[in-house]
């Protein structure tokens, strides 16, 4: 369990902007250039940059660590290094054990074979023999769901049949590593959650496990230890509520701006003692502290309350608040209101995002917008999957139960 699957030293990976071969001619002359250029691995020249800087990790047997960061941070770069797709400019990577790795949906699949024989196509391919792939072929096409159409060629399958089937492939070869890429994200909901049950079922059998994934609630169910790459370098390694902390309080907010006429501003997350917060647990109290101005009748206003996921935009919340309650009627129409919106956390494990606006019902006007103005993570361990935080509790009846 001890035992080290898998450690990056120093990697650094260069790629060249605009780099692309249509031709043995344009090839042979670039392939000529960088064997005589004396710069294989040493500093950049033009057009190149950086995918992956100094990075170093190192990963026990058995272990799951996540990869989260935006988009061009050099996640996918790290696995594709991990699995030998490409080589570093500098730096050494040691891989200890049988590896599987799903980075490219379809990727050693023949279009014009059937399901059937992809399946042995890839799982040769991955270092299954004939006889493992024999054994483990109806299981095989069981977890991947497609059994109707699995003598149908590949060339006629969605993209989420071909990540279904490229999964249900790797994930049965009982790799010792075993790296998953956002690919994933193009299955259905049902199929995402059996992935992720498979893949706690590997790490229960000491299967070491990378996954990249901008999902970050599967991300805080199947990943004690999370790395957070930003440019091609890692900006935070360790517990993963933390990491997935830091990088949501990171990412930008978005505020739109109609007109002068209203204006949303000086926003905070507190929780129930007046402290500012991002992070909570399920029944917690919260208060959203900010200032309003409004050129035009309150009666007239209501303040829109948005609350969504933030992994996949899915509307937990949306309420719009007459601001007639914060008019007494003796102030004078354009002036700036200190405003407290209180409001319980009956959410599970996540990440969240709120946004606010004013909407002038008269003219269906939005007067101003603000998109993903707070950021906020809800952490608990006793829920599977969902959003809403329903408060079961579980006792003993005394009496027996009625007959029906």
């Amino acid at each position: 369990m001890n035992e080290v699957a898998l450690k990056f030293s120093h990697v650094w990976k260069k790629f060249k902007r605009g780099e692309k071969y249509d031709s043995l001619r344009d090839l042979i002359p670039a392939m000529t250039r960088r064997l005589f250029s004396g710069n294989h691995r040493g500093e950049l020249q033009e057009k190149e940059f950086w995918a992956v800087k100094d990075v170093s990790f190192q990963v026990r047997r058995g272990e799951a660590i996540g990869v989260i960061g935006p988009n061009g941070a050099g996640k996918s770069t790290i696995l594709k290094l991990l699995s030998g797709i490409l080589r570093p400019n500098k730096g050494d990577i040691k891989v200890n054990g049988r590896l599987s790795a799903l980075i490219e949906v379809g990727a050693g699949f023949h279009p014009d074979l059937t399901g059937r024989e992809n399946i042995y196509l890839n799982g040769t391919i991955l270092g299954m023999t004939r006889r493992e792939i024999d054994s483990k072929f109806d299981e095989i096409v069981e977890f991947s769901g497609i059994s109707d159409f699995i003598d149908t060629p590949v060339k006629r399958f969605s993209s989420g049949m071909h990540a279904r089937l490229g999964f249900s492939v790797a994930a049965h070869i009982n790799p010792d590593i075993l790296l998953v890429d956002e690919v994933l994200s193009v299955g259905d909901m049902q199929f995402q959650q059996r992935c992720v049950n498979k893949m706690l079922s590997l790490k229960d059998q000491d299967t070491t496990i990378i996954f990249v994934s901008h999902n970050l609630e599967s991300v805080q169910i199947l990943c004690p230890q999370t790395i957070l790459l930003q440019n091609g370098q890692i900006i935070r390694m360790g517990d993963t509520a933390e990491v997935i902390k830091d990088y949501v309080c990171s990412a930008r907010i978005t505020v739109e701006s109609q007109n002068n006429v209203a204006k949303i501003d000086h926003v905070i997350l507190c929780n129930k003692f007046g402290q500012n917060a991002f992070s909570f647990r399920p029944g917690d109290n919260a208060e959203l502290l900010f200032t309003l101005r409004c050129g035009k009748p309150l009666d007239e206003c209501l303040l829109g309350f948005v609350v969504n996921r933030d992994t996949d935009a899915l509307p937990v919340c949306d309420y719009n608040i007459p601001l007639t309650l914060l008019d007494n009627g003796n102030e004078p129409g354009d002036r700036e209101i200190p405003v407290k919106v209180t409001f319980d956390i009956n959410l599970l494990r996540g990440a969240y995002t709120i946004s606010l606006f004013i909407y002038h019902s008269r003219t269906t006007e939005f007067l101003h917008r603000c998109d993903n103005i707070i950021i906020f993570t809800v952490e608990e361990r006793m829920s599977w999957r969902g959003v809403s935080h329903l408060k079961p509790n579980l006792k003993r009846m005394e009496v027996n139960m009625p007959r029906l």
